[in-house]
Order: structure tokens, then C-alpha cells, then sequence
């Protein structure tokens, strides 16, 4: 298996892996924009429709429009947001959605690093805005604050070496504020800045961290499904005597993004 030859079909999966932390992100960000209601939003990228929901439930939006290239996930957004106000499409971050007069904001959570050409996304982010709108990101800061996935990757790679190259914070160079503040600056976005986002990840018990991982969606579980189940097995051992449980069972640790944002001039 090479990299990047992650699966992303089950929405369900997500959820359990990626998708409850997503959430907490998503209104992290949003609240960071500070945008005012009544405003036209596209959601770029939009999954299970964290980011949407979180529009939703804190900017009063008069419109979100949330665009996906992966069907599934598109259906599970639909069944997750009944929202005059929301509609989707399925289609990537090359072919957006057009508004007259363009969008107030462009968004769009956890997806830059997994797009083939992120500079091209940005400009076409950027070409759907109205003059004076707002263009923003966040990405997981994988060589970092992602505890949960850089204990998962620690112990793969000591099983087995060839494991690094699938590693996202390897794979993904943009996922720093840096790299993302250039990338805007390139895309002709001005009044650029990011902003580091943390919250906690608490899993019940070892189980409620280890069994996502086996759900098949994402770069770490579509790993661990390639397996055989002797060295999967290896792999779940070698987490269980590191990640230790507070007094009451429960795992807590931190998951950090790095957010990104600038302006139409």
C-alpha cells in the first residue's frame, strides 16, 4: 500500500475515528472567525459536515452551500444537518460551487493536505469570493499535537519502518503555520494570519481508542485494516502498555490544529 492511497467512503467510520474531534474543532474555528450573521458561506471539503454544522448552530448563516467529492460522505451530511438554509453538492476543491456576487467566506476543515494541488484549491477558494470576503482553513497539526494519531504512528513505525512514509506528519509539510500563511500569501490573500486550535480528546477506555482504528477510513485505519492480524495485534499491544488511562479508565489527550486565514482585497 502506497501513501496517500487512503479510503474515505464510510461516513460512519469517520465519525468514530476523526469525526467527534472534528467537531469540537470546527467551533474553535468558527468562533476565532468572528463572522457576522447573515453572511452567503462555502464549505469546501465538508466531510460529515462538522464545519457546516458549526456555521449553522453559531453564525446564523443566510446560506451555507457544503461541497464534497466523496458521496457517502455527502449523504451522511445530509442526514446529519436539516437546514433550510444548507445545500450540498458533490464535487472537489477544483470545480467549487458559484454564487452571484460570491461568497462571504470560503472554508474549509481538514482537507488542504489531502488535495492534490493545494495551491490551486486556495486560488479557486479565493475565485469564488465577493470583494472583501474571507478565506480560511484548519488542518491537523500531525507532527505535533495530535496525540492520539502520533502515538498510533510512533509504535507502527517501530513494528515496522516502511510505515513512515504513510505517516501524515511526514506526508504533510502544509500542515504547519508557516507553510499555510505562504500558501495564502501565493494565492494573493492579504491580511494573513493563523492561529493554533487545541482540544482534548477523551476516550472512555483503551477500547474507545483503539477500535476506530480498525473502521478502514483514513490514513491510519486504511493501515492498520492492510495488516495481518498477528502484527494488527502487535500494533494494538504495543499502544495499550503506552497509553496509560487516568484513575477513572478514561485516556485524555490533546489534539491541536493549526488554522489559517486571509482576505479578498
Amino acid at each position: 500500500m502506497g501513501a496517500g492511497k487512503e479510503s474515505w467512503a464510510a461516513g460512519d467510520a469517520y465519525e468514530a475515528y476523526m469525526g467527534r474531534w472534528s467537531r469540537r474543532v470546527a467551533r474553535a474555528f468558527v468562533e476565532w472567525l468572528g463572522a457576522k450573521p447573515a453572511a452567503h458561506w462555502l464549505d469546501v471539503g465538508c466531510g460529515t459536515g462538522a464545519l457546516t454544522s458549526a456555521i449553522c448552530q453559531l453564525c446564523r448563516p443566510a446560506s451555507v452551500v457544503a461541497c464534497d467529492p466523496s458521496e457517502p460522505f455527502v449523504k451522511d451530511a445530509r442526514g446529519r444537518i436539516v437546514d433550510p438554509r444548507v445545500s450540498f453538492a458533490v464535487t472537489g476543491a477544483h470545480d467549487l460551487p458559484t454564487r452571484e456576487g460570491g461568497f462571504d467566506a470560503v472554508v474549509s476543515g481538514l482537507v488542504l493536505n489531502f488535495v492534490p494541488d493545494p495551491a490551486r484549491a486556495v486560488a479557486s477558494m479565493r475565485g469564488r469570493l465577493r470583494a472583501g470576503g474571507c478565506v480560511a482553513a484548519y488542518v491537523w497539526d500531525y507532527a505535533g499535537r495530535m496525540e492520539f494519531l502520533r502515538c498510533f504512528w510512533e509504535e507502527a513505525v517501530a513494528l515496522d519502518p516502511g510505515a513512515a512514509e504513510l505517516d501524515e506528519g511526514r506526508r504533510f509539510p502544509l500542515c504547519r503555520p508557516e507553510a499555510l500563511a505562504s500558501l495564502f500569501r501565493a494565492a494573493g490573500l492579504s491580511h494573513v494570519e493563523t492561529r493554533a486550535l487545541e482540544s482534548s480528546t477523551c476516550f472512555e477506555d483503551f477500547g474507545d481508542y483503539w477500535e476506530p482504528f480498525l473502521g478502514g477510513t483514513g490514513p491510519a485505519p486504511t493501515y492498520a485494516a492492510s495488516l495481518e492480524p498477528s502484527r494488527r495485534e502487535a500494533l494494538r499491544q504495543r499502544l495499550q502498555q503506552r497509553i496509560r488511562p487516568e484513575a477513572d479508565g478514561q485516556i485524555h489527550l490533546v489534539a491541536r490544529a493549526w488554522a489559517v486565514r486571509g482576505f479578498s482585497s
